[in-house]
């Protein structure tokens, strides 16, 4: 920003870093490149409250600052960007202890947690080349299933027409939690918040399959947990 700029009209580096940060929005943007996604479709689809419109004058705006750049059909951080990491996660930490309760109905989006579920699987022991995972949310009428091909995951909001090796059932608060890292994954299914239905083998892996948030680390620190 030059002369005429609009800020705080104070010389001061942290007035000046939330001109760059401070907007609605720019933040959860730099939380999802920070995790690893880099195409402007998936970063519409991890932020659904967020219009295309403004997701891309947010990027406009981090590319101008030096934050952003973009590679051909990729959005990755520059070496600002990446420094921005301890501060983003260090936000979640302070969060996750001060301002982290119950989570409100209108949070509980499953359609989002289902795509952030989906980005962090650990495909190894799930069958090659082929898997389907199935979740069924017995408080939301949707479905999703997550087809696994050759270790490469995508969601589907319909049956992708395939056997399902694993069925996942809950509630949307208690998964949420789940990957949250808040409610434990067998503390889940012994209160009976969380199921698995499928092969012996499967079930048992299930756990070691569906990886946690990277925010779930914080929130199990808050909470007292190792």
């Amino acid at each position: 920003m030059g002369p005429g700029r609009s800020g705080y009209g104070q010389y001061c580096p942290i007035s000046r870093a939330l001109e760059v940060l401070g907007e609605r929005w720019t933040l959860l943007i730099v939380r999802d490149l920070l995790v690893g996604t880099t195409r402007f479709n998936d970063l519409a689809r991890g932020l659904p409250g967020l219009s295309r419109s403004l997701l891309t004058k947010r990027l406009r705006q981090l590319e101008r600052a030096g934050v952003v750049e973009r590679s051909e059909q990729q959005y990755v951080l520059t070496e600002a960007g990446r420094q921005l990491e301890p501060i983003v996660f260090g936000l979640g930490g302070w969060g996750a202890s001060w301002a982290f309760g119950e989570p409100d109905p209108e949070e509980l989006d499953p359609e989002v947690l289902v795509w952030w579920i989906h980005g962090k699987l650990d495909t190894g022991p799930l069958p090659d080349p082929r898997a389907v995972l199935h979740i069924r949310f017995t408080d939301d009428t949707r479905q999703f299933w997550i087809l696994v091909e050759r270790g490469d995951p995508s969601v589907c909001l319909f049956d992708p027409g395939f056997a399902v090796d694993v069925t996942i059932v809950s509630d949307r608060s208690s998964l949420y939690q789940v990957w949250l890292g808040r409610l434990p994954v067998g503390d889940a299914v012994r209160d009976g918040r969380l199921s698995f239905e499928g092969a012996r083998s499967l079930v048992r892996a299930m756990p070691s399959v569906l990886r946690l948030s990277p925010a779930a680390p914080l929130v199990r620190a808050a909470i007292g947990e190792a």
